[in-house]
């Protein structure tokens, strides 16, 4: 892949949207081409698996089917815009990845982590980010942030005690993957954590500077 990868992954409410928002301002002021994309999401097929996989009353789905789904919609997102954008030399910002199959289905549900990357292999073996963001603030924080729990989203809704596993698992993974999957401390205003984002990526050359 001739483009950039850059993944953003967080905790519900932690952010991501907002400032996946605020770099690609600041890549449309500096010329650089890119794609904003999200998972699970982000083409037409995937966006259609999103609504069953976050859809409230599907409480009966199997964790194993949560996985596969997910996986489904990654395989298709990579195919469809990911791929594509990389090809033509894009940078893309990507909301979620695969270390969040890891951190929710791995650490919180309980899954195997040899499942996950089995499911996952074609993410895995092609398409792996350049730099993967984790905007870390404590699951407690980061929903009163966003005013509370989506009561229609399957997974706001899994407890108090996952999303708690869920933020463990991604603690983990800053030693897990130490090139790769850096912690962002975005306590500060949305503005001081994307001028420490475009900072950091500024200093790896994984953008351009001004």
């Amino acid at each position: 892949m001739s483009g950039t990868f850059i993944v953003f992954e967080g905790c519900e409410g932690a952010g991501k949207s907002t400032q996946m928002r605020l770099l690609s301002e600041l890549l449309q002021k500096r010329g650089a081409a890119h794609t904003v994309t999200r998972e699970p999401g982000g083409s037409e097929i995937s966006e259609a698996i999103r609504k069953v996989i976050l859809d409230g009353r599907f409480t009966a789905m199997t964790d194993e089917c949560e996985a596969l789904l997910y996986a489904a919609a990654r395989a298709q997102h990579l195919a469809d815009t990911v791929a594509p954008a990389l090809a033509r030399g894009e940078i893309v910002l990507c909301d979620r990845y695969i270390f969040s199959s890891y951190a929710y289905q791995g650490a919180g549900r309980g899954l195997p982590r040899k499942f996950l990357e089995e499911i996952n292999g074609y993410a895995v073996s092609n398409y792996m980010p350049d730099l993967a963001l984790f905007l870390d603030i404590p699951p407690a924080q980061a929903f009163d942030r966003k005013h509370g729990v989506d009561e229609d989203d399957r997974m706001e809704c899994a407890g108090e005690g996952f999303h708690a596993r869920v933020y463990a698992g991604y603690k983990r993974m800053l030693a897990e993957f130490p090139e790769t999957f850096v912690a962002v401390d975005c306590s500060g205003t949305k503005f001081e954590t994307n001028a420490k984002i475009a900072a950091m990526l500024e200093e790896r050359g994984l953008i351009p500077r001004a």
